[in-house]
């Protein structure tokens, strides 16, 4: 990521936290007129990148590092839906539209010693453990996390 990319995506963090952006167009008009030159296309793959959430027709920023790490999922949990054994090392949990990415980078970056790895699409995670022992951890941990 170049510099002006990092400045651009520290600018839609400041954007977002301070007020309610509710479309890609609003946010592309408030960074131009910042100075930033900016297309929508460039605007979506920061959000995406950036694992920002539309949640109640805004975008919403994901917990913060540091939050992630040590495990508050609080913010994630309203959009997480379902979870599912699939044999005996792949779990597979259910979001809402748009929000499976957030949910599986948050996942990975937590570091959990039971996850092999994460692969997601727009509502669904498939959760990746080495053995049911360590399915058996990550699914306790889910639960308590998310209330499934």
């Amino acid at each position: 990521m170049d510099a002006q990319q990092l400045e651009r995506r520290q600018a839609v963090v400041r954007i977002l936290r301070s007020g309610v952006v509710h479309r890609q167009e609003d946010l592309v008009r408030l960074l131009r007129g910042e100075g930033y030159e900016v297309t929508q296309s460039s605007i979506s793959r920061d959000l995406r990148d950036l694992g920002v959430l539309k949640a109640s027709g805004r975008y919403v920023l994901p917990p913060d590092e540091v939050s992630r790490t040590h495990g508050d999922f609080a913010m994630l949990a309203q959009f997480v839906r379902g979870l599912k054994r699939a044999g005996p090392s792949l779990t597979v949990l259910r979001t809402t539209i748009g929000a499976a990415q957030s949910v599986a980078v948050a996942i990975d970056r937590a570091e959990w010693p039971e996850v092999a790895g994460t692969l997601s699409g727009d509502d669904t995670i498939f959760i990746a453990t080495a053995s049911e022992r360590a399915q058996d951890q990550l699914i306790g941990r889910l639960q308590a996390l998310f209330r499934i």
